[in-house]
């Protein structure tokens, strides 16, 4: 595989892009039979200050939890997430001052997945410091935490289960839900969904999609 550098030269209204790129060795394009092409579209916007802040400030809780210093431990998160996620896209390690929006919006995804799964203590609510806080909730509900504390959490429906309804009997898969710790999710039975929602600043919640009905071991509908 090889990655060269093209540009866009049109968008048309069937979304299908015109792309011009040069390569300047006909003798090797020939030899490895060179025919479908994967298109890595990078986003033309730069890093956001709020974005900026955010990844710093996720990082400096990581590197107290690691007992590290905050410049080494940004440098092996950064290393993790080029190794881990983005999987030999770019070849040298992006930067914070200069790299793209959708980059450092999936860095913070990745970092806001770490404190989860490490239990990282932080200074301020996790809501705060994602970039999507879909993205948030889905990742507070795949690892069980709740979203508005980080302790362990049960699963809250928004969608009712309904009185009389067995929630073992049902299909979860695309009812939306949120996980919430004990505490909090008596107080959402207690103020309300809406009330719950605007207090802790949270979107509310996320479809139930076969991973996460697996993650909770809930019954999904029978394919077909």
């Amino acid at each position: 595989m090889e990655i060269i550098d093209g540009i866009i030269e049109s968008y048309d209204e069937h979304g299908t892009m015109y792309i011009t790129a040069s390569y300047d060795n006909t003798e090797r394009f020939v030899k490895r039979q060179y025919g479908d092409v994967r298109i890595l579209l990078q986003d033309g916007r730069r890093i956001s200050n709020d974005q900026r802040k955010k990844a710093h400030a996720l990082i400096r809780e990581i590197a107290d939890f690691m007992g590290e210093f905050p410049e080494p431990a940004k440098k092996l998160l950064k290393v993790k997430f080029k190794t881990e996620v983005l999987k030999g896209v770019y070849d040298e390690l992006f930067s914070l001052s200069d790299c793209d929006m959708t980059l450092a919006s999936e860095f913070i995804d990745y970092l806001i997945d770490l404190v989860l799964t490490w239990d990282v203590p932080t200074k301020q609510p996790l809501i705060e410091l994602c970039d999507d806080a879909r993205k948030y909730v889905y990742a507070c509900l795949a690892h069980k935490k709740c979203a508005v504390c980080g302790q362990k959490a049960d699963l809250h429906h928004i969608d009712r289960v309904g009185m009389g309804r067995d929630r073992h009997d049902i299909y979860h898969e695309g009812m939306e839900a949120i996980s919430l710790c004990r505490a909090h999710h008596n107080e959402i039975h207690d103020t309300g969904d809406a009330a719950f929602l605007d207090k802790y600043h949270l979107p509310g919640g996320v479809k139930l999609d076969e991973t996460l009905c697996r993650k909770w071991k809930l019954k999904r509908e029978a394919a077909g």
